[in-house]
């Protein structure tokens, strides 16, 4: 068995998930990842202090104002974002739910939006909801379901003069397909347009650089990466300033915090902070003098080189199964399988699976448009992804168990 490259050293990145310690060997990362131990610390430690509503005066209000200025500079090294257009809220979903109404308060009859196949259905049926909501036309960019590739051809066929908007994923939840968002992004912006990204998928397994890529909007959710289960929206703060929200009458103004309703989670943002230091560490680097955005993008470096290893030996394991058939296809993807077998039911592989103590789940996992442009319906398939604590054994564990399942 081949050894992970130095720079990550997997047994100390395990050592601090106490979840591992019931013995499943976890490949349900893309519907959320396990929490390390200093995550949860975070949330604790914030909720056992004193803290109060956001202020100056006391101590408690004070404490408060630092979690959440805290977390948005965090957010803001970890997407390569101005702080000052993080946005936090309860989900992903919710975020685009709200903002999809805001941006659409600007469109009307003639003007149109774009979503693609590809997606997640929280990038879709927002945006398809407040189009028509005001007489907008939705146009789709579509994909190849043979070789899961998504090119700006996709998009260019259904990119004119009246786009408003054009919604597509950094990375697919269900077959790990990466599009070209920054040819995309050209695309819209020379018509005018705004280019909103879904990088819920992406975000947790490579590097983020929001303003170099050219997304007005990057939503993600941080459970995602390990912190806690919240959502987070990183935008243009000049792009915000122009979107009027309904709100209540004394709530604030300001960007971003108009886009924010009630108190904050000031626990979960601790929580996300906490997460984003943690995959900062990944590199093993101990310069805490460099600035954390360049620890960010060496820990993902890291994190990278170990992931692909591990799909390699993955990938081939997966191919080589009698009656096999893989729909993760695309040449850049995330380290996402999804695949069925011949004469084998999903959930029974599901479930025969998870009585060998290896958790693999199947379904389309709301990437509704995409399962159904597969051929496989509303049900989807058998979906594995890597996270930072998948190791060599989890991966023989996998490939055990569905070559006795194949048999």
């Amino acid at each position: 068995m081949s050894s992970s490259p130095a720079a990550y050293d997997i047994g100390k990145v395990r050592s601090h998930f106490p979840a591992l310690k019931e013995g499943a060997a976890h490949f349900d990362g893309p519907g959320g990842t396990q929490t390390p131990d200093v995550v949860a610390h975070a949330v604790a430690d914030t909720l056992m202090a004193a803290v109060a509503n956001r202020g100056v005066v006391t101590a408690a209000e004070r404490r408060a104002e630092e979690v959440v200025a805290a977390c948005r500079t965090a957010l803001g090294d970890l997407l390569g974002s101005d702080p000052g257009g993080i946005i936090v809220g309860r989900s992903a979903t919710q975020i685009t739910y709200d903002l999809s109404r805001a941006l659409a308060k600007q469109w009307g009859p003639g003007d149109e939006v774009v979503v693609s196949r590809l997606d997640h259905d929280s990038n879709v049926r927002p945006w398809v909801q407040a189009a028509q909501a005001v007489g907008a036309t939705v146009r789709w960019a579509g994909f190849d379901p043979e070789t899961g590739e998504q090119t700006t051809a996709d998009f260019e066929a259904v990119i004119g003069d009246r786009t408003r908007l054009v919604a597509m994923t950094a990375a697919s939840n269900l077959i790990g397909t990466r599009p070209p968002v920054c040819s995309v992004g050209r695309k819209v912006h020379a018509v005018g347009g705004l280019l909103w990204v879904d990088g819920v998928h992406a975000t947790a397994h490579k590097s983020v650089d929001r303003e170099a890529l050219g997304a007005d909007f990057w939503s993600c959710s941080p459970y995602k990466f390990l912190g806690p289960h919240c959502g987070v929206v990183a935008a243009d703060p000049a792009v915000l300033a122009d979107l009027r929200i309904d709100k209540l009458v004394p709530a604030t103004d300001d960007v971003p915090e108009r886009f924010e309703f009630g108190t904050l989670p000031y626990e979960l943002m601790a929580g996300t902070t906490a997460a984003i230091d943690f995959l900062a560490s990944l590199s093993g680097e101990r310069d805490e003098t460099s600035h954390r955005r360049e620890r960010v993008v060496a820990g993902f470096e890291a994190l990278h080189a170990h992931e692909q290893r591990l799909q390699e030996r993955l990938e081939a394991g997966i191919r080589a199964l009698p009656g096999v058939r893989v729909f993760s296809n695309a040449q850049k993807r995330t380290p996402t399988l999804l695949f069925t077998l011949a004469g084998h039911d999903d959930q029974d592989v599901r479930r025969a699976l998870a009585e060998r103590k290896v958790n693999a789940p199947a379904g389309s996992f709301y990437a509704l448009e995409c399962s159904r442009h597969l051929g496989l319906g509303d049900t989807g398939a058998i979906r594995v992804g890597l996270a930072p604590y998948t190791n060599d054994e989890d991966v023989d564990r996998l490939l055990t168990g569905l070559g006795e399942i194949a048999g």
